[in-house]
């Protein structure tokens, strides 16, 4: 190869390399994001979620609001009842750190094509908007989250695309007026239900030792009452008469009462005094083996317009407590010094657990929950609940054909005795006599 074609091939190759850096730069310049932030910002800049003191969830008619009282989340749309924390944190959490994996430049008008129209009388044009404000008032951000962006499918298989799975979640930060931008956490737990961010602790009744319940809208009227000996022992049901017998499996749901109640939701105090149907409210009394007397409010909620807190089938309850927690332990005269630490130690953490649960307990004095008729269908039975059923009587058998049943009059005339049997009778066949052996002989020569 001459020097000449040396130097040709050194100049393409420059060409080439000049050209691809050229076509890269331009890509680079045509894909640059147009909005102020761009992949792997983060969504919030100079975001601190210890400053947030008020958080407010906002989609349509329904809100839900947040507040700091006293270093504790409450929800404030529903008299301050104390919030699931965890959860609350865990979203001003994940505000802080959420990056942008894409910016759109489009301008707010666009809103309803990315799910972001607060006004949208359509579901999927409607925006869910969260407001962050500080202790002052002073708003930290606003922020509307709309449709998720769905992914192409990853089976190669699918002609038509799509079926791939939400990828993100388009995200408006009302602070940049830049453009809209794709993150990729969906948010899951943004709901906008009060009732959602609720914190779960509610009533839990052990070791029952009677129940007692009135009659519905006779507060005063007890229907009926369950006691016991021990807690491993079944429920008796006072007042038992001597021809009565126990349906053991009716008794059996008192054991659990309440152990593991749950509640749906907690109705604010300016609805509470039309909410009730006063003529089905009862009342039940639990007595446990630790001295607590549980006073239980409860029945059926009124019906109210269509998108409110209640609607029928809803039950309401309310819930009281008082308790005697022993300060010290009976300790016998022959115990030893071993034997009385370890009975020291117990008891104390006894005395520690019930203490505990007297003292959540009695936070929820005064309010009115929102239950399924589930958790209270036990104490909605009657007292024919408790007994067993007299066994139906077999049905008479049936006599011999012709014979009257006893019990029913004999038409005149018909005697009170089986109708002869009608049998088919086969007229008799011929059968020939069999031959005698000397014409058997006969007929072998």
């Amino acid at each position: 190869m001459s020097k000449r074609q040396v130097i040709v091939l050194w100049a393409i190759a420059l060409v080439l390399v000049v050209t691809l850096i050229a076509v890269k730069s331009s890509r680079s310049e045509g894909f640059q994001s147009a909005t102020d932030r761009s992949r792997g910002d983060n969504l919030l800049a100079d975001f601190e979620p210890t400053e947030v003191a008020k958080l407010e969830i906002i989609r349509g008619d329904t809100r839900s609001i947040m507040a700091k009282k006293d270093g504790q989340w409450v929800v404030s749309n529903r008299d301050d009842f104390p919030a699931d924390t965890p959860a609350v944190n865990e979203l001003l959490r994940t505000l802080d750190e959420v990056k942008v994996t894409q910016g759109v430049e489009a301008d707010p008008s666009f809103a309803p094509r990315f799910g972001m129209d607060p006004k949208a009388s359509d579901d999927e044009e409607l925006g869910t908007e969260m407001i962050l404000s500080n202790d002052a008032g002073t708003e930290l951000a606003r922020l509307t989250f709309g449709k998720n962006v769905e992914g192409e499918s990853a089976n190669p298989m699918n002609p038509f695309g799509g079926g791939g799975g939400s990828t993100g979640r388009f995200v408006r930060n009302h602070g940049d007026s830049s453009g809209i931008y794709i993150t990729s956490e969906l948010f899951p737990t943004l709901l906008p239900e009060a009732s959602v961010w609720l914190s779960n602790d509610f009533v839990k009744v052990q070791r029952i030792k009677s129940v007692k319940v009135t009659e519905a809208g006779k507060p005063e009227a007890v229907a009926w009452e369950l006691t016991r000996e021990d807690d491993t022992k079944d429920f008796t049901l006072v007042g038992k008469q001597d021809s009565e017998n126990i349906d053991n499996s009716a008794l059996s749901p008192f054991k659990n009462l309440l152990s593991y109640a749950r509640f749906e939701d907690v109705v604010p105090a300016d609805a509470t005094k039309t909410a009730w149907q006063d003529d089905q409210k009862m009342t039940a009394t639990l007595v446990t083996f630790d001295n607590f007397t549980y006073t239980i409010d409860f029945g059926p909620a009124k019906a109210s317009e269509e998108g409110s807190l209640l609607k029928e089938g809803d039950y309401l309850m309310t819930v009281a407590v008082t308790a005697e927690i022993a300060a010290e332990r009976e300790k016998p005269e022959d115990e030893s010094e071993e034997d009385a630490k370890k009975a020291d130690e117990a008891f104390a953490n006894t005395k520690k657990e019930l203490e505990e649960n007297l003292a959540a307990t009695q936070k929820l004095a005064g309010r009115v929950f929102k239950v399924s008729k589930f958790t209270v269908d036990a104490l909605l039975k009657q007292r024919a609940d408790f007994i067993q059923k007299p066994e139906a009587a077999a049905p008479p058998q049936a006599g011999p054909p012709g014979m009257v049943p006893p019990g029913i009059a004999r038409p005149p005339g018909l005697p009170n005795q089986p109708r002869p049997r009608v049998q088919a009778v086969t007229p008799p066949i011929e059968v020939p006599p069999a031959p005698k052996p000397e014409e058997e002989a006969k007929d072998g020569e």
